[in-house]
C-alpha cells in the first residue's frame, strides 16, 4: 500500500513533512524543523541563513528562503542537504523513527500537487524526491539498527567467552 502525506498534522505520517515540529541539532546549531535547515543552507554562512534558522514557523523560513538569490551550487547540493536534514530529524526522534520504519518497504509519496520536484505534482508525474529521501533514510536507519544489534550480540559473546 502506497503511503501518501502532505501536511504536518496528518496522522500518523504528517511527521514526514518538513513542516513537522521535530527539531534537531546539526552543525552545532538547533533547527526547529527540517524546513528551517533546508532553507537556511541556501545561504550558508550568511546573516540571512541565521535569520531563517530563527524564523518563527517553517512557513516563515520557506518565505525567507525564497526572498533572495540562493548560492550558485544549490541545484547540485539541495538533494543532499534535504537528505541530511531528514536523516538527522529521524535519528533525533525515536517516536517518528518508529513510524518511518513501520512503513516497511512501502512507496512513500509527498502528495504535493504544486511541487514536481519534491512531490508527485498534480498529475503524478513529479519526481517525488522527498519521498525518495524518506525511503533512503528508512533504509539507512534499518542498517544502523541492524549494525547496533550485531555489535550488541558480539559484545555479549565476548563477555560470555
Amino acid at each position: 500500500m502506497t503511503i501518501y502525506f502532505f501536511t504536518a498534522d496528518e496522522k500518523p505520517h504528517g511527521c514526514f513533512c518538513n513542516f513537522s515540529l521535530h527539531g534537531f541539532e546539526l552543525d552545532g546549531l538547533w533547527w526547529h524543523t527540517s524546513e528551517h535547515y533546508y532553507q537556511a543552507q541556501k545561504f550558508s554562512g550568511t546573516a540571512h541563513a541565521e535569520k531563517i534558522r530563527l524564523a518563527k514557523t517553517p512557513a516563515d523560513s520557506a518565505l525567507l528562503g525564497h526572498a533572495h538569490r540562493h548560492r550558485n551550487d544549490w541545484k547540485q547540493i539541495k538533494y543532499d542537504v534535504m537528505h541530511l536534514a531528514v536523516l538527522r530529524k529521524f535519528q533525533t526522534h525515536a517516536d517518528i523513527r518508529k513510524i518511518l520504519l513501520a512503513t516497511g518497504d512501502e512507496l512513500i509519496i509527498q502528495k504535493d500537487i504544486g511541487d514536481y520536484y519534491w512531490g508527485c505534482g498534480k498529475d503524478g508525474s513529479g519526481k517525488n524526491y522527498l519521498g525518495k529521501v524518506l525511503m533512503e533514510v528508512r533504509g539507512t536507519l534499518r542498517c544502523i539498527g541492524s549494525n547496533e544489534m550485531v555489535l550488541r550480540k558480539s559484545e555479549n559473546i565476548i563477555q560470555i567467552g
